[in-house]
Parts: C-alpha cells; sequence; structure tokens
C-alpha cells in the first residue's frame, strides 16, 4: 500500500531551514506545518499557547529526562499515565499524535518537533537535515532580524543547543549527526532557491517511483 511522502526538515538556527520549506510546501502545493503544531498541541492539552511555547524544548526539565530512558518504557507500558508527566512531555505527545494525523492525511512538510522520529516507520518519509558555516548564519541572522553580530552568535548557539538538546532526547538519535538523516544540504553553498530546487527533484523522483 502507498504511503504519503512526508518530508521533515530538522535545521540548524540561521540555516533558513523554515523557508526551504516553506517554499518547498508551495511549489509542491502541499500543506507546511511548524510553529502552528505548538498551537494545536497546546489546545490539545488545555493549556495557553504562550506555556506550551514556554515548555516546549526544554527537555532537561522533564521527568522522563530525569528518570532517563527507562521512564519511557514505564510509560509505554501504561504504569505511567499522561497525566503523571511533565508538561514538556505531555506537549510532545500531542504534538506527535497531530504530526501522525497530519501524515495520514497526505503529502506534507514537515519543520522540526522530532518528526522524523514520530514517522519513522513511514519508509516514505524523506528526513532532511538544513545546515550553512557560520559566518553565513551570523550574516543572515543580523539583516533578518536586525541583531548584532555579537547577539546573532549568541543566539545561534543558544537555539541549537536547544534544538539539540529536545531531539537527542526524545530520540535514540544525535541531532545533526549525517546518519540521522537521508539529506543533508548546506545553504551557504546551495542557496535558498538551489536547496529548494534539490528536495523539489527528490520529491518528484520519489512520487513518480511511486506509481511504477
Amino acid at each position: 500500500m502507498k504511503q504519503n511522502i512526508i518530508i521533515t526538515i530538522g535545521r540548524q538556527n540561521g540555516s533558513g531551514g523554515r523557508e526551504v520549506g516553506k517554499k518547498l510546501a508551495e511549489k509542491l502545493g502541499i500543506p507546511f506545518y511548524d510553529k502552528e503544531l505548538i498551537q494545536m498541541a497546546a489546545k490539545k492539552c488545555g493549556i495557553d499557547e504562550t506555556i506550551a511555547k514556554e515548555n516546549e524544548e526544554t527537555a532537561t526539565n522533564s521527568l522522563l529526562y530525569s528518570l532517563s530512558t527507562g521512564a519511557a518504557t514505564i510509560w509505554n507500558s501504561g504504569i505511567l499515565l499522561e497525566s503523571d508527566l511533565p508538561l514538556t512531555d505531555r506537549i510532545y505527545i500531542a504534538q506527535s499524535e497531530i504530526i501522525r494525523k497530519f501524515a495520514s492525511e497526505g503529502d506534507c512538510v514537515i519543520v522540526g518537533r522530532c518528526a522524523d522520529e514520530v514517522l519513522k516507520n513511514n519508509p516514505n518519509c524523506i528526513n532532511v537535515f538544513i545546515h550553512a558555516d557560520i559566518d553565513y548564519r551570523v550574516n543572515r541572522m543580523t539583516h533578518l532580524h536586525n541583531l548584532t553580530e555579537e547577539k546573532a552568535i549568541k543566539q545561534i548557539k543558544r537555539m541549537d543547543k536547544k534544538r539539540s538538546n529536545y531531539y537527542n532526547y526524545f530520540t535514540d538519535k544525535r541531532w545533526g549527526d549525517l546518519q540521522t538523516y537521508n539529506v543533508t544540504l548546506d545553504t551557504s553553498k546551495f542557496g535558498i532557491d538551489l536547496t529548494v530546487d534539490i528536495l523539489e527533484k527528490i520529491y518528484k523522483d520519489k512520487k513518480a517511483s511511486q506509481k511504477v
């Protein structure tokens, strides 16, 4: 049975990964999901969106982090109820359910949120990591967000560490590790538009192979 093609995008801060994902989805005419996932998760958990944003990607404060992977096994076995888990973990669970729902409905592009791990049983997932050299990222952040070079570097380091901690905690893989992804692309070498074109070609070839 054919399964929907889902493109998941992990990205270094300042690399333009979100822009790549959005432009790609627009070219392909398929849905794009990013920040709205946290809004939906907040609603699902019955909490304010601001609180959800504050708790997102803070796995080091979670019960499961404290108990290591053994706690995940306990929760999966049903000994722990979802309501027993800290908010960070509940948000992750809610987002995962939303991601699976969207993936079941059709092809789409999903940025972040460990979507590659959530959809690991879908062989038609194309898991992408967007990265770039530090000079490119700093230059991009200073121009897009009107930051000084010093502040841009601090934000890049902070966000990369935050994403790495979150991803490494909720998966058994390493954020940014080449073996974790099917495709890695350097926007400082290819630029945003060519990166989008490369991923468009990969998607269309994958789509065509399903018809054979």
